[in-house]
Order: structure tokens, then C-alpha cells, then sequence
């Protein structure tokens, strides 16, 4: 159960009725939900990355587990997470999302798309990471807004790549999405 954001839902809703608004440093229930969705991708992720580097063992579960936390909270998921009054101060989310909502919404919808090729990936390694996962010598990262080049692998389906690039191409995503749409914090 959600108790964290349903209180904090009656704590705003208390001081609107009492005639007081958030101070300007609170965060609002949206938000701090929204953060909490990006820790645990963020986890995911590092879940993944480990898992590539050798640094755990093999999972298919937690394998699994992490690629389908980025998958359900990506897309559709993500440009919900980002209304237009929850944008700039005190939140790290710029306002240039509102003004950038398809681009925002590519991004978002685009990084759903690997994280499933990633989830589909688990499906078919249940034994460990298979040669035909990791990324082979010379195989170019990508450098568009959207992680990918024009004609390159990326544009062609997620799942006809290896699993390692995708995992790349996924990260890739996330900064480029960061660096547009995110303000950096001192």
C-alpha cells in the first residue's frame, strides 16, 4: 500500500483547507512519487549494469525484475509522472518538458521499447548471459537524441540486437532525456 503519498495527498489537501499552501522548498506528493519511480529505475539499472559486469551473478528473476521496473515505469508511465504544475522548483524537472511534451514523450516511449527488448532478452537466457546478449567489438553506440543513429542497428527492432547494446542504448536514453529535461543540482 502506498501510505507515503497518500499522506502526504492529506497533508496538502489539510493545508490547502486551512488556508495554507506547500512552502516553496516541500515537494508535492507527485514529485516525490515521480523520484521514487527514478530511484528504482536508477536501482534497476544498476542491477543490470552489475549483472553485464560480472559483479553479481546471473539472475534471470532479478534480471527479470529490473528490466520490467523500467519497462512499467517508462512510457506512457513516465510522461504521466510529469503534469505541467509539477515542473521547475522545487523539483529537478525542467519546464521545458511542458514545451517539449512529444519530444519528451519519444524519449520516454523509447526507452519502454528497450526496456522490453531487455525484459524479452531474460525470457530467452534463463541459464545465464548468452554470447549472442553481449555487444560485439566495434559496434557503434549511437549519438542522437534518441540513443540511436540514422540507418544504424538501433533503428532497426530492440530485439534483433544484443541485449548488452540495448542495456546501452537504454542508458544512453536516460541522459540524453537528463540533459534536456533535468536541472543539475549543486
Amino acid at each position: 500500500m502506498r501510505r507515503v503519498p497518500i499522506i502526504a495527498a492529506v497533508l496538502v489537501i489539510a493545508g490547502i483547507a486551512a488556508g495554507t499552501a506547500l512552502p516553496k522548498t516541500a515537494v508535492a506528493p507527485v514529485v516525490a512519487e515521480r523520484q521514487a519511480s527514478m530511484k528504482a529505475m536508477a536501482s534497476a539499472a544498476k542491477t543490470i549494469s552489475e549483472i553485464f559486469a560480472g559483479k553479481v551473478a546471473y539472475d534471470a528473476a532479478a534480471f527479470k525484475a529490473a528490466t520490467e521496473t523500467i519497462r512499467r515505469r517508462s512510457g506512457s508511465a513516465m510522461v504521466d509522472a510529469f503534469p505541467a504544475d509539477s515542473l521547475g522548483e522545487p523539483s529537478a524537472a525542467k519546464a521545458d518538458i511542458g514545451q517539449s511534451q512529444e519530444e519528451f514523450a519519444a524519449l520516454a516511449r523509447h526507452l519502454e521499447s528497450l526496456a522490453a527488448a531487455l525484459s524479452d532478452a531474460a525470457d530467452d537466457a534463463p541459464e545465464g548471459i548468452t554470447e549472442a546478449m553481449r555487444m560485439k567489438p566495434g559496434m557503434a553506440m549511437g549519438s542522437s537524441l534518441l540513443g540511436k543513429r540514422a540507418g544504424g542497428a538501433a533503428d532497426s527492432d530492440p530485439s534483433k540486437i544484443p541485449a548488452e547494446h540495448v542495456f546501452h542504448l537504454m542508458l544512453q536514453n536516460c541522459t540524453n532525456c537528463h540533459a534536456k529535461f533535468r536541472e543539475k543540482r549543486q
